[in-house]
C-alpha cells in the first residue's frame, strides 16, 4: 500500500518508565524484534487503532522486552482525549507489546489500561484519521507499521 506518513509519540517516561521503555525498545528493534512491518490489526472508528502484535498479527500475540507480560505500572494518566497511546491487554497486569491510539476520550478504560504517551506531531492525528477512513467497512487489508524508531 501507499505510505500515509509518520505519527510521532511523546512517551510519558517520567510517569511510566518501564512501559515507555518497552515501547521505545520495540520501536527501535534493538532487542532483535519489534514493531517494524507489524500490522495495525484492529481499527474501530470513534474508538481505537490497535497494533503491536508482531508475532501473530491478529491480536493474540506479541511480548514485552521484559519477557512475556509485565505488570500495570500506573493509572495516573487517563484516557481524556484523542491521540493518546495506551497499552492493550488481556486483563490486569498482562501488558506485552500491543498498544492502541485513542480516537476520542475513553473514560471507561481508565484504571484498566496504562496510558503512556500521546501523538505529538502536527499531522499525526490527521494520519490516524486517514487510516480509519481507509478502513471503514473493513476493506483496507491491514495497515502496517513500515518504519519505526526513536527520534532524538
Amino acid at each position: 500500500g501507499k505510505r500515509q506518513g509518520r505519527i510521532e509519540f511523546e512517551l510519558f517516561s517520567d510517569i511510566v518508565p518501564r512501559t515507555a521503555e518497552n515501547f521505545r525498545a520495540l520501536c527501535t528493534g534493538e532487542k532483535g524484534y519489534g514493531y517494524r512491518d507489524s500490522k495495525l490489526h484492529r481499527i474501530i472508528k470513534n474508538f481505537v487503532i490497535q497494533g503491536g502484535d508482531f508475532t501473530r498479527g491478529n491480536g493474540t500475540g506479541g511480548h514485552s522486552i521484559y519477557g512475556g507480560k509485565f505488570a500495570d505500572e500506573s493509572f495516573e494518566m487517563k484516557h481524556t482525549s484523542e491521540g493518546l497511546l495506551s497499552m492493550a491487554n488481556a486483563g490486569k497486569n498482562s501488558n506485552g507489546s500491543q498498544f492502541f491510539i485513542t480516537l476520542r476520550p475513553l473514560p471507561h478504560l481508565d484504571g484498566k489500561h496504562v496510558v503512556f504517551g500521546k501523538i505529538c506531531n502536527k499531522n499525526g492525528m490527521g494520519i490516524a484519521s486517514r487510516i480509519v477512513s481507509m478502513c471503514e467497512g473493513g476493506k483496507c487489508g491491514d495497515p502496517v507499521v513500515s518504519l519505526c524508531g526513536q527520534i532524538r
